[in-house]
């Protein structure tokens, strides 16, 4: 396949956190102007089939990254139509629009398709048994891709991401550094945190490359804990990372149930000769170096 400066490439959720950060690799690589179409939720609504399919016939695009999502873990409790309207009714009308015209889809999903329960990372083909109603609507939208599109469609699995753009666990405690003496953080949560600028990377050469349709995980490689993050998020402030107490789970309850263990294998990535993600802690530190006062509070 040739690169990704000589297709022509549509990216929905333009303005989210990946969308953000998806432009601005494709920019970097060449991609601008006519050969990037790129569309926030309020230029393109996913779940319209009369706007998707106009989309695919005015632009026709070759290579599809889907960064649209209902992401409000916890409001998805009580508002699961509406999140499985965009994360699976959504993702259907892309990847039934992908395989009319030929077009790549990358489907990004997420670690909550899992039950959470393993002690060891999770392999592509590891059964899905989501506990949460944002997994469920996930799940959802990984089949429809893979049923509408199956030589077409591409689901990308990540987890715990942060970026520059909107908001995230890194700018939370960043913003509560400031506000707090000390700060309680789970500790008995296990993943893999990603930061958007990588996994973008990652996406735009999986969508360029010659791998085969299917599913791949791409997260920061290594584990941590969100108190192991939230000490290294202080440690980039340069504050002290003892004033992070760790804490558990049942001390926070939240109207969705957290995965325990998040961490996903890479082997599939690896296997097709893409290029391996850097260290959790070492992308954090180029996150702070890119743009470090995007984590920081405003004012």
């Amino acid at each position: 396949m040739s690169g990704p400066q000589r297709r022509r490439w549509l990216v929905t959720g333009a303005r989210g956190q990946l969308g953000a950060d998806l432009c601005r690799v494709l920019g970097a690589a060449g991609v601008q102007g006519d050969q990037l179409l790129a569309l926030g939720s309020d230029q393109l609504d996913i779940t319209s089939s009369a706007s998707v399919q106009a989309v695919f016939r005015d632009f026709e695009p070759e290579l599809v990254v889907n960064a649209a999502a209902y992401t409000a873990v916890d409001q998805a409790e009580t508002e699961e139509d509406r999140a499985f309207a965009v994360n699976a009714g959504g993702a259907a009308l892309l990847a039934a629009a992908a395989a009319r015209t030929g077009a790549r889809l990358l489907q990004v999903s997420t670690d909550y398709v899992f039950a959470g329960d393993a002690d060891q990372p999770y392999a592509v083909d590891a059964p899905p048994d989501p506990r949460s109603a944002y997994g469920r609507t996930k799940l959802a939208g990984e089949q429809a891709v893979r049923e509408l599109a199956p030589g077409h469609g591409f689901v990308v699995r990540t987890a715990w991401v942060y970026g520059a753009t909107g908001s995230n666990f890194v700018k939370t405690m960043a913003r509560l550094e400031q506000a707090r003496d000390t700060v309680e953080v789970v500790d008995d949560q296990r993943g893999s945190p990603t930061w958007s600028g990588d996994l973008a990377r990652g996406l735009v050469e999986l969508a360029a490359s010659t791998a085969r349709p299917g599913i791949y995980h791409c997260t920061g490689s290594g584990e941590t804990s969100w108190f192991g993050l939230a000490r290294a998020v202080f440690e980039e402030l340069g504050a002290d990372p003892g004033r992070v107490h760790p804490t558990t789970t049942e001390k926070f309850p939240r109207p969705a149930p957290r995965p325990a263990y998040s961490v996903l294998s890479d082997q599939a990535w690896r296997e097709a000769g893409l290029t391996p993600m850097p260290h959790w802690r070492a992308a954090l530190r180029r996150a702070f170096a890119e743009d470090r006062a995007a984590y920081l509070p405003a004012g």
